[in-house]
This record gives C-alpha cells, structure tokens and sequence, in this order.
C-alpha cells in the first residue's frame, strides 16, 4: 500500500508540476481566463485573482503531494480546483470526454485526503 501511494505521488506530482507551470508562468491573461471559471457559481470580480490561486494550488499543491508534505491539506485544495473545473464543464454542456480529466484527477484527489501520503513520506516524519 506505502509504495503504492509514494508511486501515485510522485507521478502525479510531477505530472501536475507540469501542468501547473505554464499556468503559473502565463500571467494575468492566463489568470484572467482560468479565474473565469468561477463565473460558474456567480462570482465575477477578479477572475486574475482566482486563476493566479488555482495557479499556485496546481503548482505549489502538486510539489507538497510529490514531497508527501502536507498531503491531505494539498490535497484538499487541489480537490477543489477540480470541482471548479468540473463545474464548469458541466455548465457549458461539454461532453464527459472533456470533463473526465478534471473527474479523475478530482476522485484521486479525493482519495489523497482520506488515505494521506502513506509512509513513505516527509508527513510520516512530522
């Protein structure tokens, strides 16, 4: 189960590493548009604010899980950047191809906060 959970973290850390950065790195216009998606549950005010925070979660949240450092709280956050994308996917009607990335990485997510970072991991240490 340990090596398990160390193998699912670092592979989806360092994956989520990558698709965190260009995020991260695209400025406010990327913000801009990734912030959008919060238009989703009614909020329009500061759409870079909210992008640059899934930014930062994408990117910093993923080095925590690949560390096994704070792991649930990452987890957590990461969870619910997922549920934002979801939720707008599912409010402009896309089909499940096009949700099922944000689906999957949400239920992983999910999983991470219930089982923790296993030990092998800095959380172990603490």
């Amino acid at each position: 189960m340990h090596l398990g959970l160390l193998i699912l973290r670092l592979g989806l850390g360092g994956t989520f590493i990558l698709h965190g950065w260009p995020k991260l790195m695209g400025g406010i216009q990327t913000w801009k548009w990734l912030g959008s998606s919060m238009t989703t549950f009614g909020i329009t005010f500061y759409p870079e604010f909210w992008g640059f925070l899934a930014a930062c979660t994408e990117f910093f949240g993923a080095i925590l899980i690949l560390l096994g450092l704070f792991t649930k709280q990452a987890a957590f956050f990461l969870f619910i950047v997922m549920f934002v994308a979801v939720s707008m996917h599912i409010s402009k009607n896309d089909n499940f191809n096009q949700s099922s990335h944000a689906i999957e990485l949400g239920i992983v997510f999910l999983s991470l906060l219930f089982t923790g970072a296993g030990k092998y991991s800095i959380d172990n240490i603490r």
